[in-house]
């Protein structure tokens, strides 16, 4: 298994948006942060031959970095098809030999079913939901934490900070469990006009919730 930092270099390749949706809360996932969640997920057993599916994979950070980690099979879903272009784009970029499906869709109301995602055996999300942070757009993360508890047997989310106490109200009332929490700091360009500064870091935390499947 490569480092964590070796990934973190291969990962860098994978470029951001090329017209980014303030209202979709489109920023990109830096690939530090990918490579300690892709990274992590891997020593826990939950990539290399495993299907892996990225709910609002963006360019694909996250479905790459699976990718690059030997799972058996990767799904991108993402609703802005711009973005999905420049997944594909990123797929080349990085030469993971495992190749990625991109399937243009809501991540909250997902075009796969648990059945054929599960036919290659146990199935991990990965995922940088929206935090929610836009006005009219409260709570966005949530339906993404809905979507993985029907579809996965372990994920791992990013979520805003201060989120932990909601994330684990929100497992335990579908059956699952937080079994690894800790924060995280997205070091983000200026993406929009109402940014002021050329980067700022957000704090953020990450999740990993194992849910309770009846095999």
């Amino acid at each position: 298994m490569s480092s964590r930092r070796a990934l973190e270099g291969e990962l860098a390749v994978v470029a951001g948006f090329s017209d980014p949706s303030a209202s979709l809360e489109q920023y990109p996932t830096p690939a530090d942060v990918a490579a300690h969640v892709v990274h992590l997920a891997d020593l826990r057993d939950d990539v290399a031959g495993k299907t892996v599916l990225d709910l609002g994979t963006g360019t694909g950070m996250f479905a790459l970095g699976a990718a690059l980690r030997g799972a058996r099979r990767v799904v991108g879903v993402e609703l802005d098809r711009g973005a999905l272009t420049v997944a594909r784009e990123n797929e080349r970029r990085v030469g993971a030999r495992t190749d990625v499906h991109w399937v243009a869709g809501d991540a909250t109301r997902p075009p796969v079913s648990r059945d054929r995602l599960t036919a290659d055996g146990p199935v991990t999300v990965l995922m940088n939901p929206p935090f929610g942070a836009q006005t009219g757009n409260e709570h966005a993360d949530r339906a993404f934490l809905e979507t993985a508890a029907s579809l996965a047997d372990v994920s791992y989310s990013v979520h805003n900070a201060g989120s932990r106490e909601f994330v684990e109200a929100f497992a335990a009332d579908e059956g699952g469990a937080v079994t690894d929490a800790f924060a995280a700091t997205l070091t983000v360009d200026r993406t929009f006009d109402h940014q002021t500064s050329e980067s700022a870091d957000l704090d953020a935390e990450v999740f990993r919730i194992e849910w309770e499947r009846d095999h």
